[in-house]
């Protein structure tokens, strides 16, 4: 049991949870005290010991299904439906097995373990080998580096031994028929024909389940469902004002872990040598325990965002993020640029952000009409903005890098990015397209420290999320 919550708990790392090898073991140590009898405990035990947040709390239901319930429901299903083939209950079925077993010693024929669980239906046994084939096929597949269902089926029924069953299986129908004769004979022949048949399916059905494991599911981390994961180039007017919503929603939810995790970490960690200091009159003894307190610096912003018309609607979104978040930084500093660049910063401190924007957007501050030049954008904040740019800021790039063909004057990113803490380009445009046509991104992507797709909400979200929690 302890290797399938480990591995239970890599699937969840591999689905975006924050699981560390402490909370893995607070979950082993949980489920000691609990033990596994009850199903909805085992699944509150791993709940209160692995989740932190809330918006993983689906994702965990969804796995924890898929990896601790699937196997046997596949296996129960199979035996539900040969009974119901057969118009016999289990019980009836294990009777025919019974008699089977019976007449195959008296020819001198016994079943092996495997085909017994197989006629019997036994679940954990059939469970159990299931899951080590599974894990054998895991490997193989890993090594070839891309998941094919009907592939991986065979795997793991070749290492299910489903060859050497079947042909045991058939040896043991051969003797039904020549050992017995009637309707009893009939029975028996088609219960082994028929749970034969269920066999390819659990093969079937551990591959489906292997695809649900290793599918890379998006996580609905803004709590919206399918407009979480629409592109912003294709909102619709009232998708429109609900993300607007959504925005702010999400801005308080960051607040609170990072509220959270301040709270965590005020105390600091354990200073050694001034707790042994100061506990030397107790004989060494840590009766007073002291800590290192580190000071958290609010990291500094500096936010140029791409407003020509392919990427306005994710711009919009970008700046009232951010500004909805403003006061978890130091210094929030916005830019807006398609050929000129223009800073819009004083138009978010003086007016609410969604006036804001309107007004930067309007074309008062920059000519929104022209045709996209980044490498002029850059050369000009280069000249004018680069002595604000230290070790404390973090410079967001948002933009798809499609210049026209000008010059892309990388040399002028690969200046900001020494001075600043990071820079991180967020580009709407999806990664097969970057680098091609009038794409510069090929040019641009070695002076980034991050480089994220980022065309929906949720994406937009986890970007910040990382800034602000790394």
């Amino acid at each position: 049991m302890q290797a399938r919550i480990l591995e239970f708990a890599e699937l969840l790392r591999h689905h975006g949870l924050r699981i560390s090898p402490a909370e893995s073991l607070d979950a082993l140590s949980g489920l000691v005290h609990t033990g596994l009898n009850d199903r909805e405990v085992v699944r509150g035990t791993l709940r209160a010991t692995m989740v932190k947040r809330l918006v993983d709390v689906p994702v965990f239901d969804e796995l924890f299904e898929a990896y601790f319930s699937a196997l046997g429901q596949a296996i129960r299903e199979t035996a539900e439906g040969a009974g119901e083939a057969l118009g016999q209950t289990l019980e009836e079925m294990r009777e025919l097995l019974a008699k089977l077993e019976e007449m195959l010693a008296e020819e001198g024929v016994e079943l092996s373990d495997i085909a017994r669980a197989l006629m019997a239906a036994d679940e954990g046994v059939l469970e159990q080998r299931l899951r080590e084939a599974i894990e054998e096929a895991r490997g193989e597949a890993e090594g070839k580096g891309r998941f094919r269902p009907g592939a991986f089926a065979n795997a793991v029924g070749s290492a299910f031994g489903m060859p050497q069953l079947q042909e045991e299986l058939e040896g043991a129908a051969d003797a039904v028929e020549e050992a017995m004769e009637g309707d009893e004979a009939a029975r028996l022949r088609e219960m082994i024909r028929q749970r034969m048949g269920d066999l390819q399916e659990m093969m079937k059905r551990a591959a489906a389940i292997e695809r649900t494991r290793n599918e890379e599911k998006k996580r609905d981390d803004a709590g919206l469902g399918p407009i979480g994961e629409k592109s912003f180039y294709y909102l619709t007017e009232e998708e429109t004002r609900e993300m607007k919503e959504a925005v702010a929603r999400l801005a308080q939810r960051l607040r609170n872990v990072v509220a959270v995790r301040h709270t965590r970490t005020r105390r600091g960690v354990l200073d050694l040598q001034r707790t042994l200091r100061q506990n030397i009159s107790y004989g060494g003894v840590p009766f007073d325990v002291r800590f290192e307190r580190k000071r958290r610096h609010k990291p500094q912003i500096v936010v140029l965002c791409d407003v020509s018309d392919s990427v306005r609607n994710v711009s919009r979104f970008m700046l009232q993020f951010v500004y909805a978040l403003q006061d978890l930084y130091s210094r929030v500093r916005s830019f807006i640029f398609v050929s000129e660049i223009g800073e819009v910063t004083r138009l978010f401190e003086e007016n609410e952000a969604g006036q804001a924007l309107d007004l930067s957007l309007r074309g008062d501050v920059i000519n929104v009409f022209a045709h996209s030049d980044f490498g002029r954008a850059f050369k000009d904040f280069h000249s004018e903005h680069l002595g604000s740019i230290n070790r404390r800021t973090t410079v967001i790039i948002l933009g798809d890098a499609r210049n026209n063909y000008n010059l892309p004057h990388e040399w002028a990113v690969r200046d900001i990015q020494s001075r600043a803490r990071q820079l991180i380009w967020l580009n709407p445009e999806a990664k097969t397209t970057w680098g091609f046509g009038d794409s510069e991104m090929d040019r641009y992507r070695p002076y980034c420290d991050m480089v994220e797709e980022c065309r929906n909400l949720n994406q937009l979200y986890r970007v910040v999320d990382r800034l602000l929690l790394a």
